[in-house]
């Protein structure tokens, strides 16, 4: 089976750097599914699960977006931040959750709503790759 060789790389250094099989993420435009010999492609990430398939598994991370970048037999995900299920704290990710609720559900004026919901988003996403 061929292969694509997926660097994931964020501000605090390396993450990942290994060969799969697939890429599935999902961008601003919509759900993308990277297979080796692809076009090349420039496209922003937004908050989600980053599946990587290999031949006898599949990895997750959790991306807080970034870009991804796509050449026939390469892929750079430059994301903000980028967790392995292992990497995540559970307990810390359900209290930003619920933190990040209280925020939206307040009627506040000075509640920064949009930072709230991203803050939200961020700890659905840890949850949900945790629990994949």
């Amino acid at each position: 089976m061929k292969t694509l060789k997926v660097s994931v790389v964020t501000p605090d250094g390396p993450v990942l750097e290994d060969q799969f099989e697939m890429v599935s993420c999902r961008a601003q435009s919509g759900e993308l599914g990277i297979l080796p010999g692809h076009i090349p492609l420039v496209a922003p990430l937004v908050i989600g699960d980053v599946r990587l398939k290999a031949a006898d598994h599949t990895n997750h991370l959790a991306v807080s977006g970034g870009f991804l970048e796509v050449r026939p037999d390469k892929v750079t995900i430059l994301a903000q931040t980028a967790e392995r299920p292992s990497e995540i704290n559970v307990q810390r990710a359900k209290e930003a959750k619920e933190r990040a609720e209280r925020r939206l559900q307040s009627k506040q004026d000075d509640i920064d709503f949009r930072r709230a919901e991203l803050a939200l988003k961020r700890a659905m996403n840890r949850l949900d790759v945790v629990r994949d």
